[in-house]
């Protein structure tokens, strides 16, 4: 087990000063301030929401390192508060130890923080810091959010695994005709209909569909439905009543069921976040799986994250992988 660099004060000073240009832009309080190995801290992030910071961490670390570390947070960035995420890489583990352990509703320093409002691209966000492991916003996803607002004027959107909706939000700022915002939690969804209100749009809860997503897609296809866009971003594993998904394993058959749904000349935006999957393998999964619907679609854009405050290292490629895919 790697122990924390010394200078670690230095170290996290050098990573916020390396996020000027998001610093200094008024239109976005929102993104990662520390990206692990890349920013000189292995296994751990840190992610700024306004002037909240939360901190995961990606291997045990002793209760001094924890300290050490969130004394170094503090005193390098004076947030107002800090979050702290223990996030075990095996999924088994995390059932397996009480939720409060690796997700403290409490701050770990600083004041309370039950929620505030943080921003993205001019947009407003719901944050719950304390709020189990997932607070409200996956900062990775700001690029392609953005690419979404600026192509969807006049276009349906599915927003498939929307969680709370930024993706939904993003496409009615930039003009879609409708969009469809589909997840498994009726609770996160909720949360996806308040982001919507706070940025003055209205809310249909036939927009808002709780449920297995495989299910409805079965359903909407053999309604005719269709969309424009379809934007894809499973969790890397998931289990619901019905079904079990691995992104790994499962992709090409969430592929196929979202291409028959896509308008012809629409697109499939596919994204993974899971490490250690290929791009390469990854688009192949969403072309064969687009293969299997029936139809006929080639890859026209690939984004991600942002490099700016989700650096990689050298040789590397980033955890999140986005394919464009539009289909005939």
């Amino acid at each position: 087990m790697s122990a924390l660099p010394p200078r670690l004060v230095d170290l996290l000073r050098a990573s916020r000063a390396r996020r000027g240009p998001l610093l200094a832009d008024s239109a976005t309080s929102a993104f990662r301030l520390l990206n692990g190995a890349a920013d000189g801290v292995p296994d751990v992030t840190a992610d700024l929401f306004g002037d909240v910071v939360v901190v995961s961490l990606y291997r045990d670390l002793t209760d001094a390192e924890e300290v050490t570390l969130l004394d170094a947070a503090v005193a390098a960035w004076t947030p107002r508060s800090v979050y702290l995420k223990r996030r075990p890489r095996e999924a088994r583990v995390l059932a397996n130890v009480a939720k409060d352990a690796l997700a403290p509703e409490s701050a770990a320093r600083g004041e309370p923080v039950e929620d505030f409002v943080a921003k993205e691209n001019g947009l407003s966000f719901h944050i719950h810091p304390g709020q189990g492991l997932s607070v409200g916003l996956y900062l990775d996803m700001r690029d392609t959010r953005a690419w979404l607002q600026a192509q969807a004027s006049g276009l349906t959107v599915l927003n498939l695994f929307a969680y709370t909706c930024a993706f939904g939000v993003a496409a009615t700022a930039g003009g879609a005709k409708r969009v469809l915002n589909m997840d498994a939690s009726r609770r996160v969804l909720e949360w996806g209909e308040e982001n919507a209100r706070l940025n003055g749009q209205a809310v249909d809860r036939y927009d808002y569909v709780a449920g297995d997503v495989f299910d409805w897609l079965g359903r909407l296809a053999k309604k005719g439905e269709s969309f424009d866009v379809v934007v894809a971003d499973p969790p890397s594993f998931s289990t619901t009543k019905t079904t079990r998904f691995s992104a790994a394993r499962d992709y090409a058959r969430l592929a196929e069921a979202a291409a028959k749904v896509v308008a012809p000349r629409g697109r499939l935006v596919a994204c993974c976040n899971l490490a250690g999957l290929p791009s390469r393998r990854f688009e192949a999964m969403v072309l064969e799986g687009v293969t299997r619907a029936g139809r006929n679609g080639k890859t026209v854009g690939s984004l991600g994250p942002s490099g700016l405050d989700f650096p990689t290292p050298p040789g590397e490629e980033p955890a999140l992988k986005v394919h464009v895919v539009q289909l005939r």
